[in-house]
């Protein structure tokens, strides 16, 4: 389940067979092979990870509690994705895919298609995978840069080329291990000095010949990886709608927060909307909120979508608690993700520190935010199983902070029943 793409166009490569650079590295020359290997390998390590440590059984990295770095190797650059082994996977497969079913999440656009509707007998691709369109949002927040897509038409040929420059933050994303470090210490994942990583426009000519200090920690290695598992929706606003029940109205607008402003989710919360959709987590699970933000995108005038990344950013997330830590880590998911620009509270109460901290920096776990899971929800709900198989694959950005996520579902069959769009 493990790609290792470089592979592909040298096959006589053996990932497997080098091991990745780590800090001790930095500043050492390394022979061509070794620089490769620091960007080739990330093969699911042979463990197990059974019995790991509870969150209050981690040590501390000086005054910052559960510090996961000697649970997964000094000269890790993968973290929780760790928990992705190749054993775990084929358990998600196994339970979560059939040959015969496969749910399409395709843009409302579409003439073609009802949306959440399962198609037997078809392994077609998916149409509208969890992230937008790389043109989306056209004016992003956190002031980053608007992507741009030059279509270029090479006249007097019939032929294009496109030239793409975009911020990979700016939209639906996974947050790398360089994102966010340790602000008070100015180290990164696994105690990675900020000092040593390059800035600027770094030019690679050759593959054979890479700066293993410009590789380490990068996102190629989740892109070599792969994140793929049994991914699990949590739906918080179907659960506040009172649709997981029943009891309340499909399209009811009001939640008990706005998804817009600043909003802590507790663990109480997350713990009972699991509960009542009768979803039992397990190590390895990539947890996926759905708080609301893209519904309310989809709703909102263009003025207003504008007038985001005018004002200052507010967003309702996760809360930045021990608890929420103890929740997250104990449940040793592999990956988190939401629909918010923030996957966190923003911001932060004054002198909380930010939950990204812990997560990139402590225990090396993805962070995914503008996660589109509006088809998601209604498919899920419609099969009443917010269980599926998830699979992304990031770009291999060598040095990359941060990716687009790639990323798809397939789910189980259910011969009794058949997903119908209104």
């Amino acid at each position: 389940m493990t790609a290792k793409r470089l592979s592909r166009f040298f096959p006589w490569i053996s990932p497997s067979s080098f091991k990745a650079t780590g800090n001790e590295s930095l500043v050492e020359s390394a022979p061509p092979l070794r620089a490769l290997a620091a960007v080739v390998d990330a093969t699911p390590s042979a463990k197990t990870w059974k019995d790991l440590p509870n969150f209050d059984d981690l040590p501390m990295f000086k005054n910052m509690k559960g510090c996961a770095w000697e649970v997964w190797g000094k000269d890790d650059q993968l973290g929780t994705i760790n928990l992705l082994t190749d054993e775990v996977v084929k358990k998600a497969a196994a339970e979560e895919i059939m040959y015969n079913c496969f749910v399409e999440l395709v843009s409302r656009n579409s003439s073609s298609f009802k949306p959440g509707s399962v198609h037997h007998n078809s392994c077609v691709a998916s149409k509208r995978p969890f992230h937008r369109p790389l043109q989306f949002p056209s004016k992003p927040l956190f002031g980053r840069k608007s992507p741009e897509v030059n279509m270029i038409l090479k006249s007097p040929r019939v032929v294009r080329d496109d030239e793409i420059h975009i911020n990979t933050q700016s939209g639906t994303q996974w947050d790398g291990l360089r994102h966010f470090g340790l602000q008070e210490h100015g180290v990164f994942y696994n105690n990675t000095p900020q000092d040593a990583m390059e800035s600027g426009i770094v030019p690679i000519h050759d593959p054979l010949a890479i700066d293993p200090a410009l590789a380490h920690i990068g996102i190629q290695n989740w892109a070599n990886h792969g994140i793929c598992g049994r991914g699990v929706l949590l739906d918080i606003v179907r659960y506040y709608s009172g649709e997981l029940d029943g009891t309340g109205s499909p399209g009811l607008t009001e939640l008990p927060y706005d998804p817009w402003t600043t909003h802590g989710l507790t663990v109480a919360e997350l713990e009972a909307c699991a509960e009542k959709q009768g979803v039992k987590f397990r190590q390895g699970d990539i947890l996926i909120l759905r708080v609301g933000f893209i519904r309310k995108y989809q709703n909102a005038t263009q003025e207003a979508r504008d007038a985001l990344a005018a004002r200052p950013e507010t967003f309702a997330g996760i809360e930045q608690s021990e608890d929420m830590k103890r929740f997250l880590w104990n449940n040793h998911f592999a990956a988190i993700a939401s629909d918010q620009p923030a996957l966190e509270r923003w911001p932060t109460g004054e002198g909380t520190p930010h939950m990204h901290q812990t997560l990139l920096g402590l225990w090396g776990m993805p962070i995914g935010e503008m996660f589109d899971v509006e088809q998601l929800s209604q498919v899920c709900a419609k099969m009443g199983r917010y269980t599926f198989f998830f699979s992304s694959w990031p770009l291999a950005i060598i040095g990359g902070c941060a990716s687009p996520p790639n990323a798809a579902v397939r789910f189980v069959d259910l011969p009794s029943f058949r997903v119908n769009a209104s």
